[in-house]
């Protein structure tokens, strides 16, 4: 089985190789390769297999034909331009989030059509809650329809119906997944407006100062980096014959607010930790966040197998174990 993961240098795409060279098999298969793709070359994999890691822009016209072309088994497409970054930046998002995923699709759908129909490869898209918009009941249950608010979310709603599309018309067989927001997130941060969300948890664990600036009455919708990992390996693995026509899943998460994961941290770290959260209100990003779901009953998703943390301490503490001072 050969791999290929578009977006491999981004936060997820590190946790997935490192747990694919960790393991040396995918789907109850070994692998044989892995290509491992993003804007900035990710960093060399000990792995018992090869792997070749390259650095594209998969807006650019030659990147997809050249990915596709290697017919990789599972694709994992993980790579997009964050939710804050899209909005400010309309081209940019449209480019990467839009235009580089139809891209890989049609160079799947070529190489589907050279073969004669027999290479028909796994293919996992990372989606998000943000395909969500308000107005919307306290708790989205699985018939609810997305409407974005957003461009990133507009971008990955379009992505959604081309995935099943494609996979309607037998060039891959595609899986959808609406990512929670994936927090705690290691390392710096990021552009998303969602990155206060692990900010708040970090810094402070660090010793750091960390900005909120939203109200903590906000209440959204989480999963940790380990949860998102363990979907990413379920999609690979399961009979998308259950999902039928409808692709996509909403994921199993933590709902909570803002002052339910500050009080969280204090459990976990005491009053010190929670002391170094600085209120600094911004209207842009409270603004963009009001205009995401809050809680799901992701029951579809949970009766194929997916499972996340049932409590937002679980996912700080899933934060301490995992990248904590690495």
């Amino acid at each position: 089985m050969n791999v290929l993961i578009v977006g491999a240098a981004g936060m997820i795409g590190r946790k997935l190789t490192q747990r694919l060279a960790r393991d040396g098999r995918l789907a109850g298969k070994a692998i044989d390769g892995a290509h491992l793709v993003d804007i900035v070359a990710p960093d060399p994999l000990d792995a018992p297999f090869p792997v070749v890691c390259e650095a594209f822009d998969i807006a650019a016209s030659y990147v997809a034909p050249r990915l596709a072309g290697r017919r990789p088994d599972v694709i994992f497409l993980l790579a997009s331009i964050v939710s804050g970054e899209a909005e400010t930046d309309f081209d940019k998002g449209y480019a990467v989030n839009l235009g580089g995923t139809q891209a890989l699709f049609e160079a799947i759908r070529r190489e589907n059509a050279l073969s004669g129909g027999a290479y028909r490869p796994r293919l996992v898209f990372t989606s998000s809650i943000a395909v969500f918009g308000a107005p919307f009941p306290d708790v989205i249950g699985d018939e609810f329809a997305p409407a974005p608010l957003t461009s990133y979310g507009t971008q990955k709603a379009i992505g959604e119906l081309l995935l099943a599309d494609y996979s309607r018309r037998g060039f891959f067989d595609g899986i959808g997944l609406r990512l929670p927001t994936i927090c705690v997130r290691p390392g710096a941060p990021n552009k998303a407006a969602s990155g206060f969300f692990s900010g708040i948890i970090r810094e402070p664990l660090a010793g750091k100062e960390a900005i909120l600036p939203v109200g903590d009455d906000v209440r959204h919708w989480h999963a940790s980096p380990r949860s998102a990992v363990e979907f990413l390996l379920r999609a690979a693995e399961l009979d998308l014959s259950l999902l039928g026509s409808r692709r996509t899943l909403n994921l199993p998460g933590v709902s909570a607010t803002v002052g339910e994961q500050i009080e969280a941290l204090r459990r976990v770290a005491g009053d010190q930790a929670a002391r170094l959260i600085r209120r600094e209100p911004n209207e842009t990003i409270a603004r963009i966040v009001a205009g995401w779901p809050r809680a799901f009953d992701p029951a579809r998703a949970k009766s194929l197998g997916f499972r996340a943390e049932t409590d937002f301490a679980a996912i700080i503490q899933a934060y301490i174990e995992d990248d904590f001072g690495g």
